[in-house]
């Protein structure tokens, strides 16, 4: 899932970046208010944390701009603000919840994860399937014919881009830009370490493949079988 951050205090930023990235989430982050607008309008996020004092527009005005066109897209407000009244009129102009600064990390990632549960954004299904295969988006779990899988955070979200895209063939400079945010370097070869990494645990020696390998294009995660894998 795909989160945009909007913030102008860099080092908070960063620090809510990295725990988001940690926890497996994509982040995009902006800066100032023209920016965040931009981008929330532009882009596919399923969930958007914004800060209310920011330069050249201010979060009530983003709300008030980007509600209307992404209606289904949560945002949770973060506010240094302490008046009640600004809260209500966040809410008001189209805020899901607000979180007052200073604030815990572990509360942050509780009202996300709640956010998202409540399945606001109908473009993005929470629980993902591939056959026996499931992937629940929201809760971080992955199981396998009733087996419970552990996989690191990029394990999780490279097998997240998978299934997204089940049945298509996917290239490993589209795994790079979607899994790593990098431009693909022919040098690398950590696409193919970490399916195989994904392989041992998804796959395993039951003999029904679900991730395959298509020759001279990179990868295809599906159900059935393949005669090019």
């Amino acid at each position: 899932m795909r989160i945009l951050v909007v913030e102008d205090d860099a080092p908070l930023a960063a620090f809510v970046r990295k725990g988001l990235e940690s926890e497996g989430y994509e982040v995009d982050v902006a800066f100032d208010g023209e920016q965040a607008n931009t981008m929330a309008l532009d882009g596919e996020h399923q969930l958007i944390v914004l800060d209310l004092n920011l330069p050249k527009l201010d979060g009530i005005a983003v709300l008030r701009s980007v509600r209307p066109a992404k209606p289904q897209t949560p945002v949770l407000v973060l506010t240094a603000r302490s008046r009640v009244e600004d809260r209500v009129e966040a809410l008001d102009s189209g805020a899901d919840d607000c979180l007052n600064k200073p604030f815990s990390y572990s509360e942050f990632s509780a009202r996300i994860r709640a956010l998202l549960r409540r399945g606001r954004s109908k473009a993005v299904e929470p629980v993902l399937r591939v056959g026996d295969l499931v992937l629940d988006r929201v809760e971080r779990h992955v199981e396998r014919a009733g087996r419970r899988i552990e996989l690191t955070t990029k394990e999780f979200a490279l097998l997240e881009y998978l299934m997204r895209n089940a049945g298509r063939h996917i290239t490993r400079s589209m795994i790079i830009e979607h899994v790593w945010n990098m431009h693909f370097d022919s040098s690398t070869n950590v696409v193919d370490v970490y399916i195989n990494y994904l392989r041992k645990k998804v796959d395993g020696d039951d003999g029904h493949r679900l991730i395959h390998t298509v020759r001279g294009v990179g990868y295809e995660l599906s159900d059935a079988a393949m005669v090019h894998a």
